[in-house]
């Protein structure tokens, strides 16, 4: 079904691929900043938003990444840790996210003297006040980073938190030179725990990095995932060969967190046209849509659609399909992740519909 206008910000979502750190509101960030006299370049919010967005677009995963380093700085208590989960939650509300995935870091959040076990805790207590409040079910994933050896630390620590709302382990950072086999320990300690692991590959490296991922580490869903698209060949915008890792992923249905914006803004993609995603979603690859960093892209889950629809054409059923997609491959048990899509979403793109079908008939709601 078409949708003259499609009701973007009315739709029921999925998140599975978001940094904490990387989400912060300007307003926040500007007040936290005056609390401990942390320079800014601008107290005003939208200036400051400007200006984040202007550091992440400089087409360099690197660079992108070097605005997370200020808004670590601010999370460094209890207290701000606490707020930023809690104000996510809410922003989650506001955008129509019924169940977001959030990761981040612990070991970027020690500098104030908390233990990693006290960063864990702090956030997950503003994420649990924030379902509370606001209605929205949550995952916390937890990442390492690759240029780190505190990889099977984070692991334990994912894994001693996994009855407390921790759902994952990550691998995150900077790609190139840093493959993720050299972290095989912490992946192996995470299998052998059945739990659940997602890496980052696949956006500023090639498709090796993705099958290292996958082969040497176990993982279950992949981080970006776009340079998959050099082990298929397209002519004409239709895949008429694909390579065997393609292939597997398609065939096991791994799924991909696709993040459009951030994939420009770290010159993953040159330009939004040639992003693979529509050929991922065309030929049936288990592909969700996310925001990355809503801060650093200036973006939101909304906004990720809309850009789907106005340069890929996808439908109000496609999205359907991909929030669905994003709730079945998301890191809560099995019975959790049904609830969610048979009494959240599902009726609520149902509410949706009727809505559309019976404005075509002339009915008006109240």
């Amino acid at each position: 079904m078409n949708f003259e206008s499609i009701p973007f910000g009315d739709l029921p979502k999925a998140l599975l691929h978001e940094h904490l750190d990387g989400g912060l509101r300007p307003s926040t960030v500007i007040e936290l900043a005056g609390e401990i006299g942390y320079a800014l370049p601008t107290d005003d919010p939208i200036q400051l938003a400007a200006w984040f967005q202007r550091g992440a677009a400089r087409k360099s995963l690197p660079l992108y990444l070097e605005g997370f380093a200020h808004t670590c700085a601010l999370m460094q208590t209890r207290d701000n840790l606490y707020r930023v989960a809690y104000e996510m939650m809410e922003d989650m509300r506001d955008d129509n996210v019924m169940y977001i995935e959030t990761r981040f870091a612990p070991m970027f959040h020690l500098e104030g003297g908390l233990k990693p076990q006290e960063v864990v805790e702090a956030v997950l207590a503003g994420l649990e006040a924030g379902r509370r409040d606001f209605g929205v079910e949550f995952g916390l994933i937890l990442c390492s980073l690759r240029h780190m050896k505190t990889s099977r630390a984070m692991a334990e620590l994912a894994v001693g938190y996994r009855d407390n709302g921790v759902v994952g382990f990550d691998l995150a950072g900077e790609e190139s030179g840093y493959p993720p086999k050299d972290h095989l320990r912490a992946f192996h300690y995470i299998q052998r725990e059945n739990f659940n692991i997602t890496i980052h590959a696949g956006e500023g490296f090639g498709k090796d990095s993705i099958w290292q991922a996958i082969q040497f580490c176990g993982a279950h869903r992949i981080g970006h995932g776009v340079r998959l698209i050099e082990d298929m060949t397209i002519e004409e915008g239709r895949v008429v060969a694909m390579g065997r890792l393609a292939q597997y992923v398609l065939d096991k249905r791994i799924p991909m967190e696709i993040c459009l914006s951030s994939n420009i803004h770290t010159g993953t993609i040159p330009e939004m046209k040639l992003h693979p995603f529509p050929i991922f979603h065309l030929f049936n690859f288990r592909t969700t849509l996310n925001t990355d960093n809503r801060l650093m892209s200036g973006t939101t889950l909304t906004k990720e659609f809309q850009i789907a629809h106005d340069l890929f054409g996808l439908t109000f059923d496609d999205f359907e399909k991909l929030t669905i997609n994003a709730m079945k491959s998301a890191f809560i048990p099995y019975r959790d992740r049904l609830r969610v899509i048979y009494e959240v979403l599902k009726p609520g793109y149902a509410r949706i519909r009727r809505k559309w079908m019976d404005a075509r008939r002339g009915f008006v709601h109240q």
